[in-house]
């Protein structure tokens, strides 16, 4: 560290103290660092010296003017002038505190003593060990709500998100984030929660939520069953959309067959060629052979066979989205243009609302138009 220079040959001026953990620096980049995972604005300038020299005078305690009790009887000794900068609620506590000498006395309860230790070695470097934060990562996220500490709650956040969030652990963890105003994290557990309902409500933290909390037991029951609502119906439209797209590709194979002609099946105008490629088509194969079926059939009528029945249906479908019926070459198409017309017209919207959707179907795939003609 440099020393000033003085006008007095043989003497020296005592060094510039080092900067406050979190306090705004001059001439550094306001991005700041990251320290052990959490970013730290405004302490770019702190060395690894500087940061151990303050973890040092937290752990000798060195001039120490405040007295933090925790339970069972433990005593943490810290710097008034530290605690206040670091944190204003406990800048609050200390203007009440009452003096016992030359030191002052406050109270941190309802968390282990280790943890209230990590938290306060927090506030003097901003640093924390890791293996520490893993060990009281919920009761740092609570010290850190409590009294305001934001970097460090971040942290917390971030570790519970990066792998500390288990089945075990999800519902004290859920409830923490709603009572420590943390959105994300709440939010992250609730997922976990749907995900996961079988194995988290057979959990002991389940059950003790159960009898504490029945309201919130109450929400996550109604947030699973909306879940589960959802995603029948999310399945319930994607196995609509597959049909819709089966429909489409069958109408698209069934003018192939009978326009350009496929494998032993053609137009009656047509003579196969031996020479021609393999078909494009993944539908094709199979509608040959209800086409096959269809033709040698002494059942054709409709509803009569059930093979027969699907192949009426395919025929009425082409119609409805076949554009020029005189010029087609599917059979009984102009024919069932004449029958709709005779048709009650409730029977022909449930047709057209039909063909609506399995066009929209083939559009939202992405694949190009096929004409019917």
């Amino acid at each position: 560290m440099a020393i000033e220079e003085s006008p007095l040959i043989g003497k020296e001026v005592s060094p510039v103290p080092p900067p406050l953990p979190g306090s705004a620096t001059r001439n550094y980049p306001p991005r700041g660092v990251v320290m052990n995972g959490t970013l730290v604005r405004g302490c770019s300038c702190i060395s690894t010296a500087t940061k151990d020299l303050w973890e040092r005078l937290f752990d000798e305690g060195y001039r120490a003017d405040v007295l933090i009790n925790t339970d069972n009887g433990g005593i943490i000794y810290a710097h008034a002038s530290l605690l206040g900068v670091a944190s204003p609620v406990l800048k609050g506590i200390l203007k009440q505190s009452r003096r016992r000498g030359c030191q002052r006395s406050i109270s941190i309860r309802g968390v282990p003593h280790d943890a209230v230790r990590v938290f306060i070695r927090f506030l003097y470097s901003s640093s924390y060990d890791p293996e520490e934060l893993e060990k009281y990562f919920l009761h740092l996220l609570v010290l850190s709500h409590a009294y305001v500490v934001p970097h460090l709650k971040r942290a917390c956040e971030c570790r519970l998100e990066q792998g500390l969030l288990t089945v075990e652990n999800v519902i004290d963890t859920f409830q923490l984030a709603l009572l420590c105003d943390a959105p994300r994290l709440s939010l992250i557990c609730h997922r976990l929660i749907l995900k996961n309902f079988k194995a988290v409500s057979a959990t002991d933290g389940w059950k003790i939520m159960k009898e504490s909390h029945p309201a919130l037991e109450k929400e996550i029951l109604e947030s699973v069953v909306e879940a589960e609502t959802r995603q029948k119906e999310r399945a319930r439209k994607l196995n609509e959309r597959k049909i819709y797209l089966q429909l489409y590709e069958a109408m698209e194979a069934l003018v192939h067959i009978c326009r350009d002609g496929c494998q032993t099946i053609g137009p009656h105008d047509k003579v196969f060629k031996e020479d021609q490629g393999p078909c494009n088509y993944a539908t094709c194969k199979a509608l040959e052979l209800l086409v096959r079926h269809f033709a040698g059939c002494k059942m054709r009528v409709r509803g009569g066979c059930i093979h027969c029945k699907r192949m009426w249906q395919l025929l009425e479908l082409h119609s409805h989205l076949c554009a020029d019926s005189d010029v087609c070459r599917v059979p009984l198409c102009r024919n069932f243009k004449r029958w709709r017309m005779k048709k009650e017209k409730k029977a022909d919207i449930k047709w057209r609302i039909l063909v609506r959707k399995v066009l929209r179907t083939k559009s939202i795939s992405g694949a190009p138009f096929f004409s019917f003609e």
